[in-house]
């Protein structure tokens, strides 16, 4: 059996999806499976319409050159053009849910046009018991035998991360500068933690422009740092020393960014949103997220490091809860589903 993997969002600046599909073709290959990763890296998977052109033109063509007997769209688009099983990771349904302010076309591609694709998936796997709920109750019509719940690994770098002990100072944000992430939640949080310093990490958008002006309203500004995408090697100094790992969104599929805290040992505190609760468990403080307060009191006793016993502890727990050997074989079963139904 040979599994081509849609790998284009592993291009460039890649970001969760980028990092689910390296994650998930070096742990199929370590098990023996045959995989083909396709990609293209004169087109830019962030411009709308060079993401069109890859999916619906160029992926087929390629699906069809490697003579892939099983197709994996790792990154929730689908061609209308194959024609072999494919099987299709869906990480969230955030394009029906909390990207109103996105563009209506942009909203309809990868929202509606995607659910009528999933329909002639042979397997269809999600990130996380809340997405499996969410998107089936957006496409009724989907088989619930088919979509099945697989947690994505944490890179080892994140789990053999060496701790030099928390700043006391930083407070981290992983992941692009969008609304769901809610960033202003943090901003406001650090009125009332004059030692902290907030250090967002991840690409830009036009909400991190909102963000500054509130960081300059509340008279912050200087204690917000916006470093955009940066190096994997500079992330992980980050997170050696930082004190702890935000993550405020109100909308997450998985929440990457608290399971690869949990995996390095940082304290984590999350929203009470969508899938974070479940992925942290009780290894990590889950805050009603907009309750400044509420923010304040758990980021103040994170920066202390009243909870760097707990993250400690719950480590171990974590790294085994997310590893890409368990992820590949799960997936490996949705491929031979697949592979099956030829």
């Amino acid at each position: 059996m040979k599994v081509a993997i849609d790998a284009q969002l592993a291009v460039g600046t890649a970001t969760g999806i980028g990092e689910y599909v390296r994650g998930l073709v070096d742990a199929l290959r370590a098990g023996g499976l045959d995989v083909v990763e396709l990609s293209d890296p004169k087109l830019d998977p962030w411009r709308f319409d060079r993401r069109v052109v890859w999916d619906q033109i160029v992926l087929p063509q390629r699906v069809r050159q490697v003579q892939a007997d099983v197709m994996h769209c790792a990154s929730g688009t689908v061609p209308l053009g194959l024609a072999i099983p494919y099987v299709v990771t869906v990480h969230d349904v955030a394009w029906l849910r909390v990207q109103a302010h996105a563009r209506p076309y942009a909203r309809y591609y990868f929202g509606r046009f995607s659910m009528d694709r999933y329909r002639h998936a042979s397997a269809i796997a999600v990130d996380s018991a809340f997405s499996r709920d969410e998107l089936l109750e957006a496409a009724r019509q989907l088989d619930p035998n088919l979509v099945r719940v697989v947690y994505p690994g944490v890179a080892r770098d994140y789990c053999e991360l060496e701790r030099r002990g928390g700043d006391g100072v930083t407070i981290l944000a992983i992941g692009t500068v969008e609304r769901r992430k809610n960033l202003e939640v943090l901003i406001e949080a650090l009125a009332f933690l004059p030692k902290a310093r907030l250090v967002s990490v991840g690409p830009y958008t036009p909400y991190q422009d909102e963000c500054e002006g509130i960081a300059r309203v509340l008279g912050v500004r200087e204690r917000v740092e916006f470093r955009g995408y940066i190096p994997r090697e500079e992330l992980l100094e980050l997170c050696a020393r930082a004190a702890v790992v935000a993550v405020p969104s109100t909308y997450e599929g998985f929440g990457y960014a608290a399971a690869q805290a949990l995996c390095a040992g940082i304290p984590a505190v999350v929203s009470d949103q969508a899938s974070l609760p479940e992925i942290v468990g009780a290894d990590a403080q889950v805050v009603p997220v907009g309750s400044i307060q509420g923010w304040v009191e758990a980021l103040g006793a994170a920066l202390r490091g009243e909870d760097d016993a707990r993250a400690a502890a719950g480590r171990e727990g974590a790294i085994a809860r997310f590893t890409w050997s368990k992820s590949a074989r799960d997936m490996r079963a949705a491929y031979e589903l697949a592979f099956a139904s030829r």
